[in-house]
């Protein structure tokens, strides 16, 4: 498994962004030999991190790196900065298409990696979790799966903000600079749930959901909303609850297990 570093010129974010890529592509042949995995190409992952984080968190809070090897996943992790990997107003905050065509475009090209969708999946933490949701359902032809851990899903709780509120996550002008108008962020596209509806309205297929959250974490309920709006949509969603908080020993619990049901035919 190769630790590759790169730094490259997104038209995006009109300007050099840089990520990491795990890529399976020097693994010892006594490994394939015994490893079933490693009798197909390898698939690709996604992997968000969270608000306030950066590019390498999963590298040094997760074992991905083992994780790459032993499924043979590419994984790429790129900086969202707190952008929700939504696209922000003005030049050079197309996050959501740095992560939903950009970038994956990008890998796929140099590390002769899969188009299919059914071999490319995106997932996250927190705000990673929304932005995997969000960018699935904008780019179900892209992401054939999906995983959200303690996600983020905190749309429809914006409405009710006022200038003078006082957060302890991010004051009222990052909200309205990353959401936009707070009073429809619920009714617009920015809502996982508006783009799940317009999915379904086309006809088009929607991308497995795993889902997962900390009954002691403070984004349980929004999580356990999602998941029922999901089930009352007829829409099959893997979800698991156990006691934990936001913290990354809740999430190394689930990442593995994540991935199993990610390479499920």
């Amino acid at each position: 498994m190769a630790l590759f570093q790169i730094n490259y010129h997104s038209a995006a974010l009109a300007r050099s962004a840089d990520f990491y890529a795990l890529i399976p592509n020097d693994t010892p042949k006594e490994w394939e030999k015994v490893n079933p995995c490693y009798g197909r190409p390898p698939k690709t992952l996604m992997l968000l991190h969270g608000y306030s984080g950066s590019a390498g968190d999963w590298l040094y809070g997760s074992p991905i790196q083992e994780l790459s090897l032993k499924y043979n996943l590419a994984v790429v992790m790129p900086s969202g900065e707190n952008a929700f990997y939504l696209n922000g107003r003005g030049t050079g905050r197309a996050y959501e298409t740095y992560v939903g065509e950009e970038l994956i475009g990008y890998v796929r090209e140099t590390f002769d990696l899969s188009k299919r969708a059914e071999d490319t999946y995106i997932a996250g933490l927190s705000m990673g979790g929304y932005g995997a949701l969000h960018t699935a359902f904008k780019y179900p032809l892209t992401y054939g799966k999906a995983v959200g851990l303690s996600s983020a899903l905190i749309v429809e709780q914006l409405g009710h903000m006022t200038p003078e509120d006082e957060n302890p996550m991010a004051d009222y002008d990052y909200y309205t600079e990353t959401f936009g108008d707070l009073k429809n962020a619920e009714k617009s596209d920015i809502n996982p749930k508006v783009l799940v509806r317009k999915l379904q309205e086309q006809g088009t297929k929607l991308p497995g959901i795993f889902m997962a959250c900390g009954t002691e974490d403070f984004l349980i309920e929004p999580n356990r909303n999602f998941r029922d709006f999901l089930i009352g949509r007829g829409i099959p969603v893997c979800y698991y609850e156990s006691a934990g908080v936001h913290d990354w020993t809740f999430w190394r619990e689930y990442l593995e297990p994540a991935i199993q049901w990610m390479l499920e035919e």
